[in-house]
């Protein structure tokens, strides 16, 4: 099964992702993932898009499709895999024809009111890249990892005004694909709002049918 996760920044899609790929083997490839390890090696399109991702804009394209055609030449299983976070433009969407054919794509519904409740409280670990959030899943001790001791912070993609420009930004460039994958005949539209497990399991039974 090849699926696409759609949905604005904060919507779970990386949450359900990594629950999705324990129940069923899948594999997840994420770009932010993908991003974050280039910004931190310090790769040249490391450098190309730390400042774009920083601000809350769209990495261009080009540089994206080329990043996730090159992962998916690797190795990703025999149970098929999750794309989160792309395609995130009708650009990206028709370039992904040309290489991978798609089964499914899940668009997770959450109001925008939620998504900056969730986006404005989360916290990572500077040094194991764990999660966290201040009301829904805080650590023992504020400000610490409880997993190594870490420092936590605020990435500056979560701050506020970063916040409403990516849920612009959604709006105006992402949420297009949701007709155009509807006029496909392979969108499916899940509720984002309850628990993660709860949506796993809307999720489970929707790629089933």
């Amino acid at each position: 099964m090849k699926l696409i996760f759609l949905g604005a920044p904060g919507a779970g899609k990386g949450t359900i992702a990594t629950r999705l790929t324990e129940r069923t083997g899948m594999t997840a490839v994420s770009t932010g993932d993908l991003f974050r390890a280039a910004i931190k090696n310090e790769t040249e399109l490391g450098l190309k898009v730390k400042a774009i991702i920083e601000s809350g804009d769209l990495v261009p394209d080009e540089l994206t499709v080329a990043l996730v055609k090159e992962r998916l030449k690797e190795e990703t299983g025999d149970k098929g895999f999750i794309l989160d976070g792309f395609p995130r433009t009708i650009a990206q969407a028709d370039a992904l024809k040309t290489f991978c054919p798609i089964d499914a794509v899940i668009n997770f519904v959450v109001p925008d009111e939620k998504i900056i409740k969730r986006l404005s409280g989360r916290r990572l670990c500077r040094q194991c890249n764990a999660g966290y959030h201040i009301e829904y899943m805080p650590p023992k001790q504020e400000g610490i990892c409880d997993a190594c001791g870490g420092e936590l912070y605020t990435r500056k993609d979560d701050s506020p005004e970063s916040i409403q420009n990516r849920l612009s930004v959604y709006a105006e460039q992402t949420k297009p694909l949701i007709d155009y994958y509807r006029k496909e005949g392979l969108l499916i539209d899940i509720d984002g709002t309850p628990s993660p497990d709860e949506v796993c399991d809307a999720v489970c039974k929707a790629i089933a049918q």
